[in-house]
């Protein structure tokens, strides 16, 4: 969801009176710090604001006194906002806010509440656990291209590029010093402090190299045994499977199903690996934009790549699942699925293919409701990805 529309659903869910926690969940340098100062300043009614980075312990202890200075606020000027970021790297967090909001709620207390958090997987299960019914979530993804372009002057070339951090496009001017921002900054910060701090990760090494191997292969089909031949410190495909959901959470990585029409069979089908953002795969180049852009094989990928990220970040919150296709002879780029429909998408990029263009085999076996064609001869590129995954289907 664009950021500007962010905004306004949060402005007008604070203003109504039912009331229900408000959760931003994405990736790090994405905006959701920078979304809740706006609604700060734009919201009428007394903030507090904290983060859990900021903490000097992880307990639940921290998250009572920080309510407990709403509490009094909201006492003084009745309605008032409590925001507190990165929730996830407090221990039992969701227990501790499920108390202290159903407390407010038999008291009747004037607070609203948004939390922030850049681990999905954590906070998701934390939400279903313990604050059933008590939660809206809107998924915050790296920036469209129409963001990048509106606020930074982003071509579709570089777009597919630099991708979506913002953090990173007064860089671009400076390679080195720019591919050093998303490897230290977001990969390495996102790696060792949302994922390995707060989750149980038994083999590290073997995450990281994961990251590394799905994002010199994004865009591309490959087995989990296949992924275990190239890796030194092999686990098994249990692991390897966990450690993709955990990097997908992050924001960084996924590994899109097969579609077959079975919900079984997707699952059990090999991942097709996909960056979810463009820069994860382009900072770890020895090309800089203009060697990479020479490239055809190269920039194929990375048009594909950055094709594939935009329809899963869009389709968040959606119900749109995004999957590929393949069988012996064929293969078809990206799958669309939500309630019966289905929607067939084939991108142009340039990149040589093992199979050939899917799109017609896929549509004699399967019941296709739309059919599109990205790239050349097809739907301009700057076009489609101003166009999210529900409005394809």
């Amino acid at each position: 969801m664009y950021k500007r529309r962010i905004l306004e659903v949060l402005l007008k869910r604070f203003k109504e009176p039912k009331k229900f926690i408000q959760v931003l969940i994405g990736p790090r340098q994405t905006g959701k710090t920078t979304l809740s100062v706006q609604v700060s300043d734009a919201v009428k009614m007394v903030v507090h604001s904290s983060s859990a980075d900021d903490a000097g312990f992880n307990t639940g202890s921290w998250i009572e006194q920080q309510w407990e200075t709403a509490r009094i606020k909201a006492k003084k000027n009745k309605r008032t906002l409590l925001i507190i970021d990165e929730i996830q790297k407090i221990n039992k967090w969701s227990e501790t806010v499920k108390k202290l909001w159903d407390a407010d709620a038999k008291a009747g207390n004037n607070l609203y509440v948004l939390l922030l958090g850049s681990s999905s997987m954590l906070l998701n299960k934390g939400l279903g656990e313990s604050l059933a019914g008590r939660f809206e979530t809107i998924n915050v993804r790296q920036w469209a291209y129409e963001e990048m372009k509106k606020a930074f002057g982003y071509s579709v070339e570089k777009y597919i590029y630099y991708g979506g951090y913002p953090g990173g496009a007064s860089l671009i001017k400076d390679h080195a010093r720019w591919a050093g921002y998303i490897r230290n900054s977001l990969i390495e910060s996102t790696v060792s402090k949302d994922i390995l701090q707060m989750t149980r990760v038994d083999k590290p090494a073997l995450l990281r190299r994961l990251f590394e191997l799905g994002c010199r292969y994004s865009g591309q089909v490959l087995s989990y045994n296949k992924i275990l031949g190239q890796l030194q410190d092999a686990g098994n495909t249990i692991t390897l499977a966990h450690y993709l959901d955990l990097l997908s959470g992050a924001g960084m990585l996924c590994g899109l199903n097969k579609f077959s029409g079975q919900k079984a069979r997707q699952r059990a089908s090999s991942p097709k690996f996909l960056a979810l953002d463009s820069s994860l795969i382009s900072a770890q180049l020895s090309h800089d934009f203009r060697e990479a852009a020479g490239k055809k094989e190269l920039w194929g990928r990375l048009v594909e790549s950055c094709v594939g990220a935009h329809l899963v970040n869009s389709s968040q919150g959606s119900g749109v699942d995004v999957m590929y296709w393949a069988n012996d002879r064929a293969e078809l780029d990206f799958v669309l699925s939500k309630a019966g429909r289905v929607a067939a998408i084939e991108v142009k990029s340039g990149r040589k293919k093992e199979k050939a263009p899917g799109i017609d085999c896929f549509a004699r076996e399967f019941k296709t409701d739309k059919k599109y064609l990205v790239g050349t001869g097809g739907i301009p590129l700057e076009e489609f990805l101003a166009l999210p995954a529900a409005e394809l289907i």
